[in-house]
């Protein structure tokens, strides 16, 4: 199957991260993949090296035509059948480069686009109720993700709809380390039990590390020797939910045990060095930090949100706690940290579960089932 991906920009973002993987792992699936990007990013060296064929092209303008000419000639150039974009921008650009494409095997090039969240903006969520109609196939990363598309975007998601759940790559997990060591880092010592959550600050708090911080007082009580840290960066919209917790902190007298590392290049390494991992989101379409965590044997504690509970099996793979409720959280977590067995339990039967349910060879595999359905390809 040639398959074109299509991405708008190349930052650290979980869209960008999972088509890194597809990349990665594409021709070991039998996909021949193209790879093309209308903007560069953090990870442009990365997509260089992935192993599928990349293109750099370049956007001007919300709607540039000189764009959907270029995509138009790389589709029949690299003789596309399938064309798989994230975004609202991407969608329209490859609708009208390839109205009245086909393959060379005569068929019309299919079109896919993937949703990774339920809210938009006016502009992206008009452009989205146009294009998904238009569309081969629409992709979205959960049921719950789905149900949400539904009932709150008023998308017709009976009609040409799938869940795909994303992928995460496990050997990147193992591979991506730079050889640091977070708990030297942190001055730990032997004993100490590290706690973290990986995750940027947002400006609507849909990550929720506040209600982390407001747990974390009574969780040093009963586990003195517990220490908690923040990886994920803030920018200027989300610096005064950022200011909120570090003061919240400071204030309860734990800022020498609650550690804030900014955005960090090396998560793999933040994961090895962590004992239990907390995700606290109120507003998630799948999870992928916590199935990293999963994959990188660190037991999880989750929200009880519609998209972690998928990813966690409706709570039998990680421990659950009420949505923004800190003492609840509090609990989960005291109860872990005090039994040592029970984590590694957890642990091992959540990476058992993730690697078989999201590792990036099934999500390549159900990509490659859909496209060749699409295409009329058996």
């Amino acid at each position: 199957m040639r398959v074109l991906h299509l991405l708008d920009s190349l930052n650290r973002g979980g869209a960008e991260t999972l088509a890194l993987d597809v990349c990665r792992n594409a021709r070991a699936s039998g996909l021949d993949l193209t790879f093309a990007a209308t903007g560069g990013g953090a990870l442009e060296d990365d997509f260089r090296r992935s192993g599928a064929h990349f293109v750099r092209l370049s956007r001007r303008a919300p709607l540039d035509l000189k764009l959907v000419g270029q995509l138009r000639r790389l589709v029949e150039e690299r003789e596309i059948e399938v064309v798989h974009c994230h975004q609202a921008v991407e969608a329209l650009h490859t609708y009208l480069a390839t109205r009245g494409n086909s393959s060379s095997s005569g068929r019309r090039v299919k079109r896919v686009l993937s949703f990774h969240l339920c809210g938009a903006d006016a502009k992206n969520r008009l452009a989205l109720k146009f294009l998904a109609p238009r569309m081969d196939a629409n992709v979205a990363v959960s049921r719950a993700l789905l149900a949400c598309l539904c009932t709150e975007g008023g998308f017709a998601t009976t009609e040409n709809f799938h869940v795909i759940y994303n992928g995460v790559d496990a050997a990147r997990l193992r591979q991506a380390t730079t050889g640091g060591d977070l708990r030297a880092e942190l001055n730990l010592q032997p004993g100490d039990l590290l706690l973290g959550m990986v995750g940027n600050f947002y400006a609507d708090a849909r990550k929720d590390q506040l209600t982390v911080c407001r747990a974390l007082p009574a969780v040093f009580r009963q586990v003195p020797h517990a220490h908690f840290a923040f990886a994920g960066g803030h920018d200027n919209g989300a610096t005064r939910i950022y200011q909120e917790c570090v003061a919240y902190c400071r204030e309860q007298g734990i800022a020498g045990r609650v550690h804030f590392l900014g955005q960090r290049a090396d998560v793999a390494d933040v994961l090895r060095a962590l004992d239990l991992f907390v995700f606290s989101s109120r507003k998630d379409s799948f999870g992928v930090a916590v199935v990293e965590a999963m994959l990188a044997g660190v037991p999880a504690v989750v929200s009880s949100i519609g998209a972690l509970l998928e990813v966690s099996n409706g709570g039998e793979y990680a421990a659950v706690f009420r949505t923004g409720d800190a003492d609840d959280l509090a609990r989960c977590l005291v109860e872990l940290l005090t039994d040592s067995a029970r984590r590694v339990r957890l642990a091992d039967e959540a990476g058992r579960w993730a690697a078989r349910e999201f590792g990036i060879e099934t999500h390549v595999a159900n990509l490659l089932k859909l496209y060749k359905s699409l295409a009329g390809v058996p």
